[in-house]
């Protein structure tokens, strides 16, 4: 790393990068009540979790009046101006939404999980017209982030091929890049959306998506012809359990970074289990590894921090909370002062200028 990179990188480095939860994994709780709880544990912001109570992309599109009671009367508001008090009200911000089980009905070969993810008003008996709702709701949740001022939305894309992962029977190449062919006719007028709003999405790299490794994420892009709003949802613990290295996952893509889950895991091989799950439901003592709440894994998180601070990354650190063997209010407050520690912000000076020329 040259003097002149440190000089230029010190001036665009963010020196605070703002704390935010993402809320699909607290789905079951009201609005209002997850937004007190989490503002009063210290979170700069929220990733709104669409298709629950916390978010809803189509009320946010056709803005539709919904019932509230204001001094115990019933009151009819916009749901704009609802949902945008609300998140007032409790002085967070929202830096990105995140839409990934409607996402991944896009690529996806539909089955009966999908309907058990995604908003009736986006089901259809013919596949064909499913992921068509889906994708033009992808295109839909782009707008709504640039209305609160988000630049992200996060998700999955799905993956036509992801059954093929095991090479047997034997895969020809020409499927594989099919599904990559998939991909590009599919996911491009929906990145095309994206530009023209300046909105990114960030694709979570993560097992059934179409980049779920390192090498699957550059052949995604090489799909795509490098779209510009195409980029990746940082999130280490996937890489992990996967014996992927995250720190260099960051270094490979520094420009394709547009934003970060906080999250952990740790693998728990026994000789008897192995990483592909062995038909266990997550969170089973037997599976392979599992989740953990921050810095309770194997994560290195210092390393982390510094591969993301060499790259100038400056978007939210979003802590994504899916410990199954811990109280998830526990949890969550003590992942925000995890971070809040943890990532330290890079230095703003080269240690031998002390060392120049003295008149």
């Amino acid at each position: 790393m040259t003097k002149e990179w440190c000089l230029q990188a010190r001036k665009i480095c963010p020196k605070k990068r703002p704390v935010t939860i993402i809320t699909g994994q607290f789905g079951d709780v009201p609005a209002e009540e997850l937004f007190n709880r989490m503002s009063s544990f210290g979170y700069d912001g929220l990733e709104l979790a669409c298709g629950t109570d916390h978010f809803n992309v189509r009320m946010w599109r056709d803005n539709v009046d919904v019932e509230i009671i204001v001094d115990g009367e019933k009151k009819q508001v916009p749901y704009r101006d609802f949902k945008t008090a609300q998140l007032k009200k409790y002085g967070l911000g929202v830096w990105a939404l995140s839409n990934h089980c409607v996402g991944q009905c896009v690529l996806d070969k539909i089955d009966a999980r999908h309907y058990d993810v995604t908003p009736s008003y986006l089901h259809d008996d013919d596949p064909e017209k499913f992921w068509q709702n889906c994708a033009q709701e992808m295109i839909d949740t782009a707008q709504a982030a640039k209305d609160l001022g988000a630049n992200i939305v996060t998700g999955f894309t799905g993956s036509s091929i992801w059954n093929l992962v095991y090479c047997w029977p034997p895969v020809p190449g020409e499927m594989i890049e099919d599904g990559y062919k998939l991909l590009k006719e599919r996911w491009t007028p929906i990145l095309d959306a994206y530009q023209e709003l300046g909105v990114k999405f960030a694709l979570e790299v993560h097992p059934t998506e179409i980049a779920f490794d390192l090498i699957s994420a550059e052949r995604a892009l090489e799909a795509l012809d490098n779209h510009p709003a195409f980029g990746f949802n940082f999130d280490p613990s996937h890489l992990l359990w996967q014996f992927v290295d995250p720190v260099k996952f960051i270094r490979k893509f520094p420009d394709r970074i547009f934003h970060a889950h906080m999250k952990d895991a740790a693998l728990q091989l026994d000789g008897e289990n192995g990483i592909l799950g062995s038909h266990l439901p997550l969170g089973n003592s037997r599976f392979g590894w599992m989740f953990r709440s921050l810095g309770h894994g194997d994560v290195n998180f210092e390393a982390i921090v510094r591969a993301l601070n060499d790259i100038c990354y400056d978007g939210p650190l979003s802590v994504e909370w899916e410990d199954q063997g811990m109280d998830r209010w526990y949890g969550a407050k003590e992942a925000c002062e995890f971070v809040k520690k943890t990532f330290f912000p890079p230095s703003d000076v080269v240690f031998d200028d002390a060392f120049g020329d003295k008149d």
